[in-house]
């Protein structure tokens, strides 16, 4: 016991080096965790997408869904051609691409990057919807956002009236190593229990592509992908055990990466 209290304070140390007199107090990080235990849908999960990166697990309450917005564009677009497919308007954002890799008919690009405020080369997500769905202020939506950590600041400027309009949300939240760094924690636990007011965090998958701190019992993947589903769709407070998902696809084929027992209700 004695060896493992040690084991923590070196390691707090180490961090504290890092993040001088900047370090999140460990109670209220294992709180943000706690908030993010992902509970059980009423339906089953499918994967959109395919196998490893690009591919996504969401709940399969997708009937009624007039579009999904995916800004950032990767080098592989099957998660939004499964939402054309599936009659969605695909509306898709990225200033670093010429456009998606594939084309679909129900496939809308613009070359601009999402944002917090609208100008030349950033668009924000209110105003993106706004254009995009001109005088339809009330059907449901999908968000899918891979934009390399600028997440949080789209979040935090989107009114939660138009968050709550997206049924499921799917996010790629880049950086989470950094939460031990208290001035990143702060941006990124608002941001996160902005979408937590409206929605319930379901479905968690660490990308093993990226390094792991683990500080004593908290283990943080820096790069995980999230599903939320909204509140109205969440009909009970079970939490799930059933980590890794068997649609759950490594990102890469080393270095295999399960979802930190600390991640899930059941594991803690």
């Amino acid at each position: 016991m004695k060896q493992v209290i040690l084991q923590w304070f070196i390691q707090l140390f180490a961090l504290a080096r890092m993040f001088p007199t900047n370090l999140t107090p460990p109670e209220r990080l294992r709180g943000l965790i706690h908030q993010l235990h992902p509970l059980a849908p009423p339906v089953p999960f499918i994967r959109l997408g395919p196998p490893g990166d690009g591919g996504y697990l969401v709940p399969d309450d997708l009937a009624g869904i007039v579009a999904c917005f995916s800004p950032g564009v990767g080098p592989v677009s099957e998660f939004e051609r499964a939402c054309a497919e599936r009659g969605m308007q695909v509306f898709m954002a990225d200033a670093s691409v010429d456009g998606p890799a594939t084309q679909h008919p129900a496939f809308h690009f613009r070359k601009l990057f999402v944002g917090a405020y609208s100008d030349g080369r950033f668009i924000t997500l209110a105003d993106w919807v706004t254009q995009s769905l001109a005088g339809d202020e009330t059907s449901d939506l999908l968000l899918q956002m891979d934009i390399e950590g600028a997440e949080y600041e789209v979040l935090l400027a989107t009114p939660v009236a138009l968050l709550n309009r997206f049924r499921i949300i799917v996010l790629e939240l880049h950086h989470l190593d950094q939460l031990w760094n208290k001035w990143f924690f702060h941006t990124a636990s608002r941001a996160l229990e902005k979408v937590l007011q409206t929605h319930a965090c379901v479905h968690i998958h660490p990308n093993n592509r990226r390094a792991v701190r683990r500080i004593g019992d908290i283990v943080i993947p820096q790069t995980m992908e999230f599903t939320f589903l909204r509140r109205d769709r969440v009909t009970d407070t079970v939490y799930r055990r059933d980590f890794p998902h068997p649609l759950d696809s490594d990102n890469t084929t080393r270095n295999a990466l399960p979802l930190p027992t600390c991640w899930y209700r059941g594991g803690a």
